[in-house]
């Protein structure tokens, strides 16, 4: 059982993970994020809302960005995007991103559920907030913990 945060991904996988983002951020004008953290006392979309303020992820100039947001130690997730996402999106649009991370998780595939979690996510956004020329990176690919 996963104990830490900094033991549920090995460095050579949180690099994997960025590379995910930097590849689905390629057809997007979204901006993706991960965050790790061992526990919230939180419901987890609650938690991810937070975190996403914190990061300052709703300064993104077309309010897109998305935040996949991880309790490790509570075995709890959370997809959550921006005022500008959800102006744009069907209500039940993370749904499927979120069943597909959840299959992975439930057998242990952590990396690989959180990396189809950021490709599928960014394939979904690219149908409403397409790159376009001069778009430009507007926050880090880094995985952030707290």
């Amino acid at each position: 059982m996963v104990s830490t945060v900094e033991d549920f991904l090995t460095q050579t996988e949180e690099q994997e993970i960025v590379e995910a983002i930097r590849s689905a951020e390629s057809t997007t004008s979204g901006e993706i994020r991960v965050h790790l953290e061992r526990h919230t006392d939180l419901d987890p979309l609650a938690r991810a809302k937070e975190i996403f303020h914190i990061l300052k992820m709703d300064n993104t100039k077309e309010e897109n960005g998305v935040l996949i947001y991880i309790a490790v130690d509570d075995h709890t997730f959370a997809i959550c995007g921006d005022h500008g996402i959800h102006r744009k999106v069907p209500a039940n649009f993370w749904e499927t991103t979120r069943d597909t991370m959840s299959a992975h998780f439930k057998k242990g595939r952590f990396k690989e559920g959180i990396i189809e979690g950021v490709q599928h996510a960014g394939e979904r956004l690219s149908a409403y907030f397409p790159w376009k020329h001069g778009d430009h990176n507007e926050l880090s690919n880094e995985i952030t913990t707290s």
